[in-house]
């Protein structure tokens, strides 16, 4: 069972109605004990970083979560979950975050429309993360979003999105990915992604 965590800020009912469409079991909760049992865990979000981050804590999830990562479940953040998965964001100031990733969060450039909406495409810098091996030249995901990623380790960016700048749209380390897109509304490749998770939750 993979469970997605509910902290009041995810976009729930997307995501988990895209791994039901794949056949993938999931479980939405706000329990820290529910996460701590699931073979997968997956943090959606859309909001405010600051505010996701009380969230987190004040339910007792962001220690979930890091117990998670360090028992070496597969985990996967989507949109604001890959956010929050790096040390920090400057969105309405600083705020520190899950810091599993090491890096900082920053708004996109001035100059170019805010948020980033609509489709967008992937280079994959790095074939080795088994969500990202298979996808085409130019396949296109949806984003919605007005700030980036910008890890301090290259090695992080498995794959990359340009949007006036080249920003990482996919972050991964070992067993935890973070995916800037909705794969949820991303057509029948973004679906895949999901079920890809769940093929990894299946396997350990």
């Amino acid at each position: 069972m993979i469970a997605i965590i509910d902290y009041g800020m995810g976009n729930l009912r997307s995501v988990t109605k895209g791994f039901e469409t794949m056949g993938v079991e999931v479980r939405v909760t706000d329990s820290p004990a529910v996460v701590d049992d699931a073979g997968g865990v997956v943090l959606p979000g859309v909001g405010a970083f600051s505010d996701a981050m009380d969230n987190l804590n004040k339910l007792g999830l962001a220690k979930a979560v890091r117990l998670a990562v360090k028992k070496g479940k597969p985990f996967l953040g989507i949109c604001l979950g890959l956010q929050l998965l790096f040390e920090s964001s400057e969105e309405w100031g600083f705020s520190a975050g899950l810091a599993i990733f090491p890096g900082r969060v920053l708004k996109l450039p001035a100059g170019l429309k805010v948020p980033h909406m609509g489709w967008n495409t992937l280079t994959v810098r790095d074939q080795s993360c088994p969500l990202c091996s298979d996808i085409p030249e130019n396949a296109a995901f949806y984003f919605v979003h007005s700030y980036y990623v910008a890890p301090t380790e290259p090695s992080l960016s498995v794959c990359t999105t340009n949007y006036g700048i080249e920003f990482t749209s996919v972050a991964a380390r070992e067993h935890v990915i973070g995916i800037q897109f909705h794969p949820e509304k991303s057509s029948i490749l973004g679906l895949r992604i999901l079920q890809k998770f769940g093929g990894l939750v299946e396997k350990c």
